[in-house]
């Protein structure tokens, strides 16, 4: 099987060694090539990962999350804490609440030199608690009771929640800032329409001008699945940005990334670019070569996996989730594709996060055994047909995996666990679709039996988004949420609404193996393997680093300079 699976990655090495040499790559400008599709520039709107990658460049948020794991402040001033006295615990009719006191820092501005103030706060939670607006992560929202503005000082609010969050400086970390001045005669506007406004959002329909961001770059041209071009914010608050230009290309086929790299059609292999097995291929040639790139790895916090939707009738009965688990060897899927060296994953918590744990006592696990997982299907009505595959009621045991076309590594998995299945009974039909339409439509509006992709996360990060039965994406919210399974379990919300609240690290981390628990003997995701980033860089590329965390290289992409 490894073999067979390995050939499906296209190499093509005689184009690379015939190649002309790469020109020196300069400050003037940096070309970067990724292999998935982006979607629209709106911070509040996009879900996609590359969406996140191209974001990063042009917008910033009042927190961040360092490349040291430390949450520090961004555009804001400083962390408002217990300890600084800028938080306080306050109790309102018997529920307690904390408050926080902000202030943006003077010179953040945005590209059209507008100073960004406590409006656009404002007005962005007004956009994104509209059910008539699709996003992704509305909790972050939710969660602010009202903000105050100071009648002094536009740029100092006070945000009160309406419940005493332990991780409120955390959730502002994904509060991304739309400019009020531009944004809010579009959202008046289409307000009352379902997706309204993002479809007519500035970001969608003139996505070039330069106040809709306020990060160090802004975005001077961009062709949806094919590239876009950002040039320096020269009304950035920070260090002013190195390079002059940088251009990301949609290379959507993993295999030719190399060969771009080698002919200079790009300078740079973003973290959204080759394969893990590509990267460790070219990483063991460039070796006996004198290139003027290099391959760098980091362990991440990215956890692929496959969505079950469980309003689908067969997938809906645990015996057949838990069969469907027990047939995937994942020790022999990722030897044979990444060798050995990306993990197989049990849970969507990373190894790098306190909360993680392997123990069999406390999570349930679900070794290979393809006889153990045809008696599961037995036992629950499923009897094999004629043709091989099950039948139940008149029924055939036929899922479709769905997953974004064109990422070789993933249509390589879909290959191995289409066989794996089979063997023992059900039947998978791979239908994949572009990423732009795999995540804006058919993932989001939970179109698909099986998805796979990937979630990042942050450590000790409550999953609130992804397992609370309020976060299933529903036409009445507008298909905002990010919990696609449609997974409802009484318990698991009260864990995530209890986490939120509790101070003490120690329950936190109690509540955390509970939810662990569930999750794994619920299964709504079957768990595939962790992830380790890789990205190929020039040599005389400098300050760049791949953080292994949810918020992505770009998040420093002023620092970067080409010596």
């Amino acid at each position: 099987m490894s073999i067979a699976l390995k050939t499906l990655l296209p190499v093509s090495i005689s184009l690379m060694l015939m190649a002309p040499a790469q020109a020196k790559v300069t400050n003037a400008e940096l070309k970067i090539g990724i292999s998935q599709e982006f979607e629209t520039m709106n911070p509040l709107i996009s879900t996609m990962v590359a969406s996140t990658y191209l974001r990063y460049m042009v917008n910033r948020r009042l927190t961040n999350l360092n490349d040291k794991n430390q949450w520090v402040a961004q555009i804001a001033k400083e962390i408002p804490t217990l300890e600084n006295g800028q938080a306080k615990i306050m109790t309102e009719n018997g529920k307690k609440k904390i408050v926080t006191n902000w202030e943006i820092r003077e010179n953040v501005k945005w590209g059209d030199g507008t100073p960004v103030t406590c409006a656009d706060i404002i007005f962005t939670r007004k956009v994104a608690m509209s059910n008539n607006t699709s996003v992704g992560e509305r909790e972050t929202y939710e969660q602010i009771e009202k903000i105050d503005v100071d009648p002094k000082n536009p740029k100092r609010c006070t945000l009160t929640y309406n419940k005493a969050i332990w991780n409120y400086a955390h959730q502002l970390g994904t509060f991304y800032i739309l400019p009020k001045h531009i944004e809010e005669a579009v959202f008046e506007k289409y307000k009352d329409q379902k997706e309204g406004y993002e479809k007519n959002s500035n970001y969608s329909k003139k996505p070039t001008m330069p106040g809709l961001y306020n990060g160090p770059y802004v975005v001077s041209e961009l062709k949806l699945g094919d590239h876009i071009t950002m040039v320096p914010n020269k009304h950035f608050y920070g260090d002013a940005p190195k390079i002059q230009k940088i251009i990301v290309k949609l290379i959507a086929n993993t295999g030719t990334l190399e060969a771009n790299l080698r002919s200079g059609t790009v300078d740079k292999i973003s973290v959204l670019g080759l394969t893990f097995d590509q990267a460790i291929a070219l990483e063991k040639k460039l070796k006996t070569e004198k290139a003027d790139f290099k391959v760098e790895f980091e362990p991440s916090a990215v956890y692929e996996h496959i969505d079950l939707n469980l309003d689908n009738p067969i997938l809906k009965d645990i015996a057949v989730r838990k069969a469907l688990a027990t047939a995937i060897d994942k020790d022999q899927l990722v030897k044979s594709l990444f060798e050995g060296k990306q993990p197989s994953a049990i849970h969507f918590m990373t190894k790098n996060d306190p909360w993680y744990t392997d123990d069999p006592k406390s999570i349930t696990t679900y070794r290979y055994s393809k006889r153990q997982a045809i008696k599961m299907l037995e036992e629950a009505g499923w009897k094999a047909g004629p043709d091989g595959y099950r039948v139940k009621d008149g029924k055939k045991l036929s899922l479709t995996f769905m997953t974004t076309a064109g990422n070789k590594i993933r249509e390589a998995v879909q290959v191995y666990l289409q066989n794996q299945w089979k063997q023992v009974g059900v039947e998978v039909v791979i239908k994949n679709e572009p990423g732009r339409i795999f995540f804006g439509e058919t993932a989001k509006k939970r179109k698909f039996d099986m998805a796979m992709y990937a979630w990042v996360s942050t450590t000790e990060k409550n999953p609130r988004s992804t397992q609370h039965s309020e976060m299933i994406p529903t036409e009445k919210n507008g298909w905002s949420g990010q919990n696609q399974p449609g997974w409802r379990n009484a318990r698991m919300d009260k864990l995530i609404e209890d986490m939120d609240l509790e101070f003490n690290s120690k329950k936190r981390g109690e509540l955390a193996a509970e939810m662990l628990k569930l999750y794994t003997a619920d299964l709504p995701v079957l768990p595939l393997y962790y992830r380790t980033d890789n990205a190929v860089i020039p040599n005389n590329l400098k300050n760049f680093k791949i953080p292994g965390h949810q918020f992505s290289e770009t998040n420093a992409v002023e620092y970067w300079t080409l010596e």
